[in-house]
């Protein structure tokens, strides 16, 4: 018995230590090539610039226009994701009865497992054409079809971890609500969402996180023209978007244009390191602990 549990020991220490070697791994290829990258160009260049063109015969190297195209994407998912999500997990940890939860909860994690793939040629065949009709200046490459289809896809992140927040809420505040005369949506918005506004922050983050990371819906529906700006009826390029482009092969490899895909990957690194730490961070200070 003991020799088994000292495999088993063994086991769970290698993979710790893979987990730890491999993100270890990324950083140091990280930060070896945008090292060589800074060398070259200033990091106040970098990052005060509004023009990326990386790949012209006159060359700039403002991340700028990138980190606008990512904000502005992002922004429209949260935008639709937000109150689409919290409104699901509202209802169905307070108004569907268990049968009715069981089934629509399912149902709803189908969505995070669709190819992103799928959901850019659908952004960009079905739900540009139908906002062009609603908006004539609407370019065939936008950040609006881009950002929302983003939305739908992270809806089912923003409702199941808010849904179970919610439900992490001991009955005795919502009984406590009723007790008080409380109706049920009063209850809800009043108490109930209030208790959970950690959880339900954590997994706002978190979304925004799936959201700047995101690759294939941006690369195929938003386009790729790195632009300053916040108008989402035109063509963007996303952070993502340019390490694809460029990864494609017809950069040479070793070169100060091929570097750049590293310094634009740890802006992004950190971007959503820093995001996750602090939804690690909100949850553990403003988690509610009940007895």
């Amino acid at each position: 018995m003991k020799l088994t549990e000292k495999i088993i020991e063994g086991l769970l220490w290698l993979s710790a230590a893979i987990t730890i070697l491999v993100t270890v791994g990324i950083i140091w290829v990280l930060l070896s090539e945008s090292v060589a990258f800074f060398s070259e160009v200033s990091v106040i260049e970098f990052f005060t610039d509004t023009e990326w063109t990386p790949l012209f015969d006159v060359k700039r190297f403002g991340i700028l226009p990138l980190l606008a195209g990512t904000f502005l994407t992002t922004a429209i998912a949260i935008a639709v994701a937000l109150p689409i999500g919290l409104t699901i997990a509202i209802y169905l940890n307070e108004y569907a009865d268990a049968s009715f939860r069981a089934v629509i909860k399912p149902l709803l994690e189908i969505l995070a497992t669709i190819p992103t793939v799928v959901y850019g040629f659908f952004a960009l065949t079905v739900v540009t054409p139908f906002l062009q009709q609603l908006i004539p200046g609407l370019a065939g490459f936008n950040a609006l079809s881009a950002g929302m289809v983003m939305g739908i896809m992270i809806i089912p992140m923003i409702s199941s971890l808010s849904e179970d927040a919610i439900s992490a809420v001991p009955k005795s505040l919502r009984e406590a609500a009723y007790g008080m005369g409380a109706t049920r949506l009063q209850t809800a918005f009043g108490v109930m969402v209030p208790a959970a506004s950690s959880g339900i922050l954590v997994s706002i983050i978190l979304a925004i996180s799936r959201a700047v990371g995101e690759t294939m819906i941006v690369a195929i529906a938003a386009g790729q023209q790195p632009r300053l700006t916040l108008n989402p009826l035109v063509p963007v390029e996303t952070m993502t978007t340019y390490i694809v482009q460029v990864s494609l092969g017809d950069v040479p490899h070793g070169s100060l244009e091929y570097r750049t895909i590293f310094a634009v990957g740890i802006t992004l690194f950190i971007f959503t390191f820093a995001l996750n730490n602090i939804s690690f961070w909100i949850k553990k200070k403003y988690q509610e602990k009940y007895d």
